[in-house]
């Protein structure tokens, strides 16, 4: 995140400062990556690169902090993701072997923090890929993106109870998958 600075950041990069972009960008891009490759995007790259494209076009008309501007990109990514999927549904192709997801998750002692830390790469991917769609977005927003229920709700067209619900009952498979004791 980039903090206090990013209201003048903002403010440089809707006056088309390049170095201003260039901060947002390096800011968001593994973000966004990490989001689409977990999600099984076929092309990550190419689909952050529309969610990019989307940003710049609509940054002369954001208004809001930080929070907010990485609740519009995930917004953007999630719907690149869905016209992604409904491209490959029409052109189907070989399926490609999903890249490896560098997860980054920090903070406290927390149920998703102890799953993420418990596992390697190899073995979150597969455990991610045991979730539904909605719960393997809900955790990858909300712990991997750390983004509020609010934003989350608003990004997957949900309520908030129904984000709850999947988080729960997401973060209790995940954590029953690499837990050899029960769950309570």
């Amino acid at each position: 995140m980039i903090g206090a600075n990013f209201s003048a950041v903002l403010d440089l990069a809707q006056r088309r400062d390049e170095r201003a972009m260039e901060i947002l960008y390096r800011d968001l891009a593994p973000s966004v990556l990490g989001y689409l490759r977990s999600q099984g995007v076929s092309d990550p790259e190419d689909v952050a690169s529309e969610v990019f494209i989307s940003l710049v076009r609509g940054l002369g008309t954001f208004e809001g902090d930080e929070r907010a501007f990485r609740s519009w990109a995930f917004t953007i990514a999630h719907h690149r993701m869905v016209d992604e999927r409904r491209r490959s549904a029409r052109r189907p192709e070989e399926p490609v072997e999903l890249p490896k997801l560098a997860l980054v998750a920090g903070g406290s002692a927390t149920v998703e923090h102890e799953v993420f830390s418990n596992v390697g790469e190899t073995q979150a991917l597969a455990v991610l890929r045991t979730l539904t769609e909605d719960q393997r977005a809900v955790v990858l927003l909300r712990v991997l993106m750390d983004l509020s229920v609010a934003d989350v709700a608003a990004i997957l067209d949900k309520r908030e109870g129904a984000v709850k619900t999947l988080q729960r009952r997401a973060l209790a498979r995940l954590a029953a998958s690499v837990s050899p004791e029960p769950v309570s």
